[in-house]
């Protein structure tokens, strides 16, 4: 059985509610990447799904536990999640550099895959903070320093360039328009397997004695609109990428 880490897809949404004089709040938690795992569990595999807020006390502070994974996915989750813990912002106190770890590990022989999202990448405002993190130069795509997010409400148009590669699976070459996604540069030696607008969207290159992959969109909304969830390649796609990047 293979086995899968996937960080990130959770959020809080803290919001003020203004009618006239009076005001009220409502707090709302979510968690994403629901098919992305069962794709993957319909497939054999285990997943493990740490929200954001739990990767400062879960994550795995030894190599030898990340490496039990096969692979680790990082979605929607801005670097600062693993760097700045309360004990290292708030006391000062070393730990070790969660990045770094997954650096090692990736070179070591594990498989790394980067989802898409405004905490992915460069992100919103540049708030993820990937390009010049322990991982960066690892992905098969080079990460911005701006403010990275494409926004089309029209819908983005989707090419598939490599429908033969086995990251690609049995996905096919007609795959539903997306509502955005992380503008990206390719590397030389990576292979881009779709683009998406003219950039980037499956990429998979060698790192090491590992692997690593992105997809540059969501695997869930918004930039994932109902088209691409319910879409018949959907499972297809993330099985066989998630596999390919893991090493088989």
């Amino acid at each position: 059985m293979k086995k899968a880490l996937l960080l990130g897809e959770s959020w809080t949404t803290h919001m003020i509610h203004q009618k006239g004089f009076d005001s009220f709040t409502t707090t709302e938690y979510v968690e994403g990447g629901r098919e992305y795992a069962e794709a993957l569990r319909g497939d054999g595999w285990e997943v493990v799904h740490l929200p954001a807020h739990t990767i400062e006390t879960a994550f795995p502070t030894d190599l030898d536990t990340l490496r039990s994974y096969d692979l680790v996915v990082i979605s929607d989750v801005g670097a600062n999640t693993f760097l700045l813990s309360r004990a290292v912002f708030n006391t000062s106190v070393s730990e070790p550099n969660r990045l770094a770890l997954i650096r090692e590990y990736v070179l070591g022989g594990g498989g790394l895959l980067m989802v898409g999202g405004y905490l992915s990448f460069s992100g919103v405002d540049a708030k993820a903070g990937y390009a010049n993190s322990p991982i960066g130069d690892l992905l098969p795509v080079e990460v911005l320093e701006v403010d990275d997010r494409a926004e089309h409400p029209e819908g983005a148009t989707v090419k598939v360039l490599r429908p033969e590669h086995p990251a690609i699976g049995a996905a096919g070459e007609l795959w539903p328009s997306l509502l955005g996604f992380n503008r990206t540069k390719p590397k030389d030696g990576a292979d881009v397997l779709a683009e998406v607008n003219g950039h980037p969207l499956v990429a998979v290159a060698a790192a090491g004695r590992g692997r690593t992959g992105v997809f540059t969109s969501d695997m869930s909304p918004h930039w994932a609109p109902p088209p691409f969830m319910e879409w018949t390649g959907y499972a297809p796609l993330w099985r066989a990428l998630s596999t390919w990047v893991a090493g088989d």
